[in-house]
């Protein structure tokens, strides 16, 4: 989060460094405080493949990647004007998102259902920053505009000389 957030400020990409550090913050924080609030037990069926300390609803795993990778593609999709470029970042970000969440199970430290909660919230979460975003983003006509760089400007006029 740090490398990215600071690749954004690097080219001077303010709002979206700013909206990716917060989503990335306050979901996390809703994350912990449903857990505490559920405190649904870890599954006891198989051993668990690695050593866990907290509840297990909703995946924390689970939502924070969908909420980094997600927030990110769509965010890029904003200041990026290349369509294959923005499909591949989708892509990837599912994929990333899928994969995290289905080894959660495979390891044995979440149910389905935490998973699946996980992924619906920081889905929810990712799209929620990326209207806000891109809101913010044609409300102050910053950076770049939404949805892609602003047109070049129109050649000189030649004609008149």
């Amino acid at each position: 989060m740090a490398v990215v957030t600071g690749l954004l400020v690097v080219q001077r990409l303010w709002l979206t460094a700013l909206a990716m550090l917060a989503s990335s913050i306050t979901g996390g924080v809703i994350v912990d405080f449903v857990k505490a609030q559920v405190n649904r037990p870890r599954p006891d069926i198989v051993e668990h493949l690695v050593t866990v300390s907290n509840m297990s609803f909703p995946s924390g795993h689970s939502a924070n990647s969908a909420i980094v990778y997600l927030t990110l593609a769509g965010l890029a999709s904003q200041v990026t004007r290349d369509r294959a470029t923005r499909a591949y970042l989708l892509v990837v970000a599912i994929l990333l998102v899928g994969a995290i969440g289905c080894s959660r199970v495979y390891l044995g430290v979440h149910w389905p259902s935490d998973v699946l909660a996980g992924w619906s919230f920081g889905t929810l979460w990712a799209l929620a920053w990326w209207l806000a975003t891109a809101r913010a983003r044609r409300a102050i006509g910053g950076e770049r505009h939404a949805f892609g760089t602003p047109p070049a400007d129109p050649p000189p006029d030649l004609s008149a000389s």
